[in-house]
């Protein structure tokens, strides 16, 4: 889909699915004989790193095909069930209703000021990335959210598998885009919007 990132739409499924059978290259999987068995090569720290790095450049530029290249069959990410993109999605497929986190952001980021998340590697192993990042937003009305946000990236076969995301303050970032809906239903003319 262009112009907005999308990890539950059915492109990724195909797109997943298509990884799994063409998993080759410095970061597919790669096949190590020990014996009679084919084991995983890891990836070092630094390769993790690089993944979900890259996974971040890719998000700020709304790139969904090397989405696609850097994700795992099987990724998964994980949001505060609180928020209205809350919840766990495995593999594109939501573990409840409601919008994707694309679904809720894309419309609120309308320049690459709003999209730019300023990645910060904290810690780092072959298997985890630790990541501080901004979330930024603007408003309908003009209001300007910034809040900070911590990561923790699992990479798996040389993919990014996992996200799990801790806003610093949950209820800030409700509160905005609940006013950031409200206003974008009275701009639109039908009042407050329900989901």
């Amino acid at each position: 889909m262009r112009g907005g990132l999308r990890v539950d739409a059915s492109a990724y499924l195909e797109a997943a699915g298509k990884a799994r059978e063409t998993r080759t290259g410095a970061r597919g999987r790669l096949p190590v004989r020990a014996g009679d068995e084919t084991k995983e090569a890891r990836v070092s720290g630094k390769e993790s790193v690089a993944i979900v790095v890259d996974a971040f450049k890719a998000v700020e530029q709304r790139d969904e095909q090397r989405l696609f290249e850097l994700y795992h069959p099987e990724v998964e990410f994980h949001w505060t069930p609180s928020l209205p993109f809350g919840g766990t999605t495995r593999r594109g497929v939501k573990d409840r209703p409601g919008p994707s986190w694309s679904e809720v952001w894309n419309p609120l980021q309308p320049t690459e000021a709003e999209r730019r998340m300023d990645p910060r590697v904290v810690a780092a192993t072959e298997k985890e990335v630790v990541v501080h990042w901004h979330q930024r937003a603007l408003s309908p009305s003009g209001e300007r959210f910034d809040g900070e946000a911590l990561g923790l990236y699992g990479v798996r076969d040389g993919k990014f598998a996992r996200a799990q995301m801790f806003y610093f303050d949950a209820i800030a970032v409700q509160r905005f885009l609940a006013a950031a809906e409200a206003v974008a239903g009275r701009l639109a003319g039908g009042g407050t919007r329900t989901r």
